[in-house]
């Protein structure tokens, strides 16, 4: 008797993540705290629990007892797709993971699905496969000259050829928000630290491919991974910052993985740097804030995914004139800015709305400025608050308020538009 093949195969997951799914007890603490979901307007595809239990109901058609005995009942293609449309639906903010009464590692999960799909020709969504072609062929995704990842440098910023620590810019920051670049290079110069950066030999970090679960075509992340950790042992550093939460997740997380290596220098955030050196009385504050409150948005990437929560928060509060207050969702518990996973590109719209509750959250303190660590966060709660119309909320970067207090001038630097 000739057998159809699976609809659905396990490409891509884990012998834990099959155990995992087989794990949901079906709960439903995760549909309660899904941003999307709520942002949907509580749309049932797309809550946590749906998806996994579809994916369970999968694998009996594709592998249970009835299939082993009379071959693999077929999924319908519509059902696949719609299912497609769900899984992508998806930030990977982690909260689900965070209340799960079963430990189920989500975001892995996720990202293995769509790993999966993307193979089978079922993914992803919106202007997600364009990252490929842009990544492949540009090194980044703003289709930029290598050439240009520099070309923000101002003559007062001093660049060494080689040194311990390497600043790792990224693309958003290097080739977009560009003060981002500018405050983190002149922070360091200020406070006498040497640092080199890769420049136009800098690759995407590739979390746009990881998370959308296109990260074996062609091969492009494992290759972008390997010139960039070539290059800046090629430079002498040991030491690695990054003032982009995404980038720095996918350097401390994924490049480890794709290249089967532990990295040979040590992964940090400016926001964990800043903290040492505050600790050890290097930092002297120059230009207090004018009694400004301040409340901080917790980026998925660096907060849950990682668990760096108090550097952040422990750098804003000690900037002279600024008052800071927590909004009621934070650190494991915060709600997701909405950029992640690659719902900017694929969803616009589902990323829109769960920034406009985000910036809420943040209205409900009535703080005058909404900061973050993460030039996506700052992005989207820029479009969150323009949404809400909140204009007199200022949304800045940890890093930026930080150059503003060391009387550092940001005036010559203008954000590329979006």
């Amino acid at each position: 008797m000739v057998r159809d093949n699976p609809s659905i195969t396990t490409e891509n997951l884990t012998a834990v993540q099959l155990m995992e799914i087989d794990s949901c007890t079906r709960c439903g603490e995760c549909v309660q705290w899904c941003p999307t979901y709520d942002a949907s307007g509580k749309k049932p595809g797309l809550a946590p629990r749906d998806k996994i239990l579809r994916w369970q109901e999968y694998m009996k058609k594709s592998y249970g007892l009835r299939a082993r005995l009379f071959g693999p009942k077929q999924v319908p293609e519509e059902e696949i797709e719609q299912f497609k449309e769900d899984v992508y639906g998806c930030t990977t903010c982690a909260m689900c993971a965070t209340v799960c009464e079963s430990g189920i590692n989500t975001v892995e999960l996720w990202e293995a699905m769509r790993a999966n799909l993307v193979k089978r020709g079922n993914g992803p969504v919106g202007k997600q496969p364009m990252f490929v072609k842009l990544i492949g062929e540009y090194g980044n995704p703003y289709m930029a000259d290598p050439k240009e990842r520099l070309s923000w440098v101002p003559d007062d910023v001093k660049i060494e050829d080689k040194a311990d620590i390497l600043y790792f810019g990224g693309c958003t920051a290097e080739l977009r928000q560009k003060k981002l670049a500018f405050a983190t290079a002149r922070v360091l110069n200020h406070l006498d630290i040497p640092f080199t950066m890769l420049g136009e030999d800098e690759q995407c970090c590739n979390s746009a491919l990881v998370r959308t679960g296109q990260y074996e075509i062609e091969d492009i992340s494992r290759k972008s991974a390997r010139k960039n950790v070539d290059g800046i042992k090629a430079r002498g550093a040991t030491k690695v910052l990054f003032a982009c939460a995404g980038c720095y997740r996918t350097a401390l997380v994924d490049w480890p993985r794709l290249l089967g290596e532990e990295l040979p220098f040590e992964v940090i955030h400016i926001t964990e740097y800043l903290d040492k050196l505050i600790d050890e009385g290097k930092i002297n504050w120059k230009q207090p804030f004018d009694n400004k409150t301040v409340t901080y948005h917790d980026p998925c990437h660096l907060g849950r995914h990682v668990g760096v929560f108090e550097p952040p928060r422990k750098v804003l509060r000690s900037i002279p004139g600024l008052n800071f207050i927590e909004m009621d969702r934070i650190k494991d518990n915060q709600r997701c800015c909405g950029a992640g996973g690659g719902v900017k590109a694929g969803i616009p719209d589902l990323a829109l709305g769960v920034a406009e509750t985000r910036v809420e959250d943040a209205l409900a303190k009535s703080p005058d400025i909404l900061s973050s660590a993460c030039p996506f966060c700052k992005r989207n709660l820029c479009d969150g608050r323009d949404s809400v119309k909140a204009e007199s909320l200022e949304v800045e970067d940890v890093i930026v308020l930080t150059a503003e207090a060391l009387g550092i001038d940001l005036s010559d630097c203008e954000d590329q538009a979006r």
